[in-house]
């Protein structure tokens, strides 16, 4: 199990990271393939940059409060 942990622990670091970039894709899958959100694909990178921002900034805001 701690073999299993550490993998986790170097590939993703944290669990928010790990949720953002799921919600991310999933977000940006459904703007690519849904025909009523078409006029959102324009911004598919801008959401991309500001989506990955909160993110980080999330996870950055919690490690400052300490808690782990």
């Amino acid at each position: 199990m701690k073999t299993l942990k550490a993998i986790y622990n170097f590939i993703v670091g944290d669990m928010i990271i790990l949720v953002g970039i799921v919600v991310i894709a999933i977000l940006l899958g459904l703007i690519a393939s849904i025909g009523a959100l078409a006029p959102l694909r324009v911004a598919i990178g801008p959401i991309l940059i500001v989506a990955a921002l909160v993110t980080l900034s999330a996870t950055l805001y919690r490690e400052a409060r300490g808690k782990r």
